[in-house]
């Protein structure tokens, strides 16, 4: 059975650096043999189809392969199938039908962080900015937008991500991916 999967790529056609054209992505999921190969938007979105039995960590592997040997570099790449996607979600803990896509935002993670990571930083510090973690993913509110977003900053900092992978989408893009990885009949 084929399951629709996401690939979220970290840090690629950000200022003119690390280009991945999104037609050149296309074609590059397709050569491993993927089905249904859609990009989304230019910043690293992927959604394709796969019956391969390695799941996320063993696509990820493959792709973070093909990527650098096409592209020349690497890129950390992160897979989640369309049922996490819509679990995380529907698993928002602030009000996302009443906020603009660009106040909520989430960071999806290479593994389960627990709340002691974050527990030096004072979140009342910077309200009314908030987060709240969720399954192997960080849910973000900054009603200025990440860009202005200081609490951003400070859960960027090395020393809290030390030892993962993170990279963010705003909520729109969450709410595209699950639309898109929803099985087809």
């Amino acid at each position: 059975m084929t399951t629709r999967y996401a690939a979220l790529l970290r840090g690629i056609n950000v200022g003119g650096h690390r280009k991945v054209p999104m037609a050149e992505l296309r074609t590059v999921l397709a050569g491993l043999g993927l089905d249904g190969v859609q990009t989304y938007l230019q910043s690293g979105n992927a959604v394709f189809g796969s019956d391969s039995r390695a799941g996320e960590e063993g696509l990820r592997a493959e792709l973070e392969q093909a990527i650098e040997q096409h592209f020349g570099f690497p890129v950390d790449c992160l897979v989640r199938g369309g049922p996490y996607l819509r679990a995380v979600a529907d698993a928002c803990p602030f009000p996302a039908a009443e906020l603009e896509g660009k106040q909520l935002h989430v960071t999806f993670f290479s593994e389960q962080v627990d709340q002691e990571r974050f527990a030096a930083l004072d979140q009342a510090a910077f309200l009314p900015e908030e987060f709240r973690l969720g399954d192997r993913a960080l849910y973000l509110y900054a009603p200025e937008g990440l860009g202005r977003s200081k609490l951003a900053e400070a859960l960027g900092r090395p020393a809290l991500t030390k030892g993962l992978v993170g990279t963010t989408r705003n909520w729109n893009t969450v709410v595209k991916l699950v639309e898109l990885t929803r099985d087809r009949p």
